[in-house]
């Protein structure tokens, strides 16, 4: 057989072999093997993110994109936090994949990577409803280390060595500080309640607080009043509503603190039933204005005192503008020194004991016999 022949004949034999191999692959469904560790989402844009789904069914979280932010619709649009977002973003992201387990979708319920079953579902959405990426993270594999994973849109299950988990609640999504005031800047704070109104102001030297035009007779229990002052250096709130949402709230409590640098923030309290409620504010009380005349050099102190005040009108403008047409629900220890009665921050008066009766006559005196001795023999 000549030359020519057997490289015919080679090349012909190549050939089958490469078709097998490729038919193999057909039969078979599988994709070829990565030769290492891929991420499990490649690829997404994440300015295409128009909303984001945490979680199935009645428990599922929301997420929309409003212009240059996102809300958690589950909180009547309440503003996202934008760590927490970005967490969420970053963790699905990152889920690495070792190994293709199945592609087989009738396996899925019994690994637990069904959106119903699964211990976690997260999906991004384009602005048009359409999906995005979504994953989907079942149980933990029994016979060693990783946890199946997959893709929503996909079939193909996957091993992954180390998978995160979400938070799963509305409102672990949203910032829940209200505000914290550094306790050296409180300078006072003013009380209005229907029983009275008072103010707690912070003492020159240490922590205490003290009662501004304290009567005289009274004592002021400083645990509580020390509470009061310092409400604000750290308030959350439990739950966020429209005030269309809470109709009928009466707040008729006020709490107004006063910082060094002349911020005021205002609380308005409602109480209904156990529930405490509350609408803020704030305002920076220094109107003068701040100038910057062409023919003088301001000195650096100068400059930066200058700036702290602009910082701190803008601080309070920025906090009106994202608490306003909000209420929120505090917890009840926060709320009962919020709108503590001035009358519950005095000590129990001592009872004084009755004076000894001196007017009383003396008793008589009582006469006691002497015993008489018998006689004596002579």
């Amino acid at each position: 057989m000549s030359n020519q022949k057997l490289g015919i004949l080679a090349v012909v034999a190549a050939v089958m072999v490469l078709w097998a191999v490729v038919q193999a692959n057909l039969s078979s469904g599988r994709r070829a093997q990565p030769s290492g560790p891929a991420y499990l989402i490649q690829g997404m844009d994440q300015a295409s993110i128009g909303s984001i789904t945490v979680g199935e069914g009645d428990d599922m979280v929301r997420i929309e994109r409003k212009e240059n932010q996102f809300v958690v619709v589950n909180e009547g649009g309440y503003a996202a936090d934008t760590k927490q977002i970005n967490d969420l973003i970053s963790k699905s992201l990152d889920i690495k994949t070792s190994e293709l387990y199945t592609d087989n979708p009738k396996n899925h319920k019994e690994l637990k990577v069904t959106e119903e079953e699964a211990s976690h579902v997260v999906k991004f959405f384009k602005s048009d409803g359409s999906l995005l990426a979504g994953v989907v993270i079942g149980e933990s594999r029994q016979t060693g280390q990783g946890t199946y994973v997959r893709l929503s849109s996909s079939d193909n299950v996957y091993v992954a060595q180390e998978t995160p988990w979400f938070r799963s609640g509305a409102l672990d999504y949203v910032n829940q500080e209200i505000v914290a005031a550094k306790r050296e800047d409180v300078n006072n704070v003013t009380v209005r309640t229907p029983g009275g109104s008072y103010t707690l102001q912070s003492k020159s030297e240490g922590n205490d607080a003290v009662m501004i035009d304290l009567p005289p007779d009274r004592k002021l229990k400083e645990s509580d009043a020390k509470s009061v002052l310092t409400s604000l250096t750290s308030l959350r709130f439990d739950d966020v509503n429209k005030p269309a949402d809470l109709p009928g709230l009466t707040f008729d409590h006020e709490y107004i603190c006063r910082l060094e640098d002349s911020t005021e923030y205002r609380l308005k309290l409602a109480k209904k039933g156990e529930k405490t409620y509350l609408q803020c504010s704030a305002e920076y009380t220094d109107k003068t204005p701040v100038t910057i005349q062409p023919n003088k050099v301001d000195s650096p102190e100068e400059l930066k005192a200058k700036e702290a005040r602009l910082l701190a009108q803008e601080g309070a403008q920025k906090f009106t503008l994202r608490h306003k047409g909000w209420v929120y629900e505090i917890p009840d220890w926060k709320a009962k020194y919020l709108t503590m009665n001035v009358s519950d921050l005095f000590e129990e008066e001592e009872e004084e004991e009755p004076a000894e009766d001196t007017t009383a006559e003396p008793a008589e005196p009582v006469e006691i016999s002497q015993p008489v001795e018998p006689n004596q023999p002579a």
